[in-house]
């Protein structure tokens, strides 16, 4: 399957009390996916799903990370149980409000 590339980058800014990271360096790694990323975003973006545009950012990426991951796993039992309800959920959010 023909996938984009990304690489994906987690910076710890601050624990949960304020302090400074106890983590010296950013989580870094690279991944395919078959959807373009970008677009996917500006989708959620311009539906105005959330009221913020960093938690519309965070859902879309999160939610494309972990369903690619699952689309390549689809035998781990794992997912068994959740796929149906995932994919379910998948074409509630592709038909839009």
């Amino acid at each position: 399957m023909k996938q984009h590339r990304y690489r994906i980058t987690v910076e710890h800014l601050a624990t949960a009390k304020g302090e400074p990271s106890p983590y010296p360096a950013p989580l870094q790694f690279e991944v395919g996916n078959h959807d373009d990323l970008f677009k996917i975003v500006d989708i959620l973006r311009q539906r105005e799903l959330f009221p913020a545009t960093a938690t519309a950012d965070a859902f879309a990426i999160g939610l494309k990370l972990f369903g690619e991951v699952m689309l390549e796993n689809r035998d781990h039992p794992l997912f068994a149980e959740l796929r149906p309800q995932f994919v379910a959920f998948m074409k509630k959010l592709k038909r839009g409000p």
